[in-house]
């Protein structure tokens, strides 16, 4: 539950910093979906019987893969691409393997929508600074009980996986930052 959930809160964030970079009303709807999203994967952490918390977290699932968060966007999806690749080539589950990847991602693309991130950081997190909301993000993904890095989940990458991987990986248009394979495979390297 918490790995899927973690994967809608992924679905969001990745139209939220596709294009155009000014915030549109799928955006603001997005902002309330991941707060909820947030706060529902705090409750199931905490009780996993939770049926409120489950039922929330079905219907932000929905919220985030309906369209509706997407309307007027060139979507992002580059984490997503990353983790596809990685999956292709190892045992990986999906949203762990998306939480590993997301904060390293973020670290590295950030600056080339400083506005959007800081917007972020401030509607999502409560926290005024971009940076600030990815340690936010990283902080959650260990309060939830996610994986941190590869290792964590039983992967270990040699070289010539990682440029595999990197090499094989699709660029998305939508991204603020489009990477190269070199970027790709220092970012899986970080994972580690």
């Amino acid at each position: 539950v918490i790995s899927g959930a973690f994967d809608t809160l992924s679905h969001c964030m990745e139209t939220y910093f596709g294009r155009p970079d000014e915030v549109t009303l799928s955006d603001e709807i997005n902002e309330v979906v991941q707060r909820n999203t947030i706060r529902n994967l705090r409750r199931i952490a905490q009780n996993p019987d939770d049926d409120f918390a489950r039922s929330e977290l079905m219907w932000a699932s929905a919220m985030g893969e309906n369209g509706i968060l997407k309307l007027g966007k060139v979507t992002d999806f580059q984490c997503h691409m990353i983790e596809h690749q990685l999956g292709a080539y190892t045992d990986c589950n999906h949203g762990q393997g998306l939480a590993v990847l997301h904060p390293v991602v973020y670290r590295h693309i950030y600056k080339s929508a400083e506005p959007k991130f800081r917007r972020w950081a401030h509607e999502v997190w409560l926290v005024q600074d971009a940076d600030e909301g990815i340690d936010c993000l990283a902080d959650l993904i260990l309060e939830i009980g996610l994986p941190t890095t590869f290792t964590q989940m039983g992967i270990t990458l040699d070289e010539a996986t990682i440029r595999a991987i990197a090499d094989s990986t699709i660029i998305t248009p939508g991204c603020c930052k489009q990477l190269t394979a070199s970027e790709i495979a220092d970012i899986l390297i970080e994972c580690k």
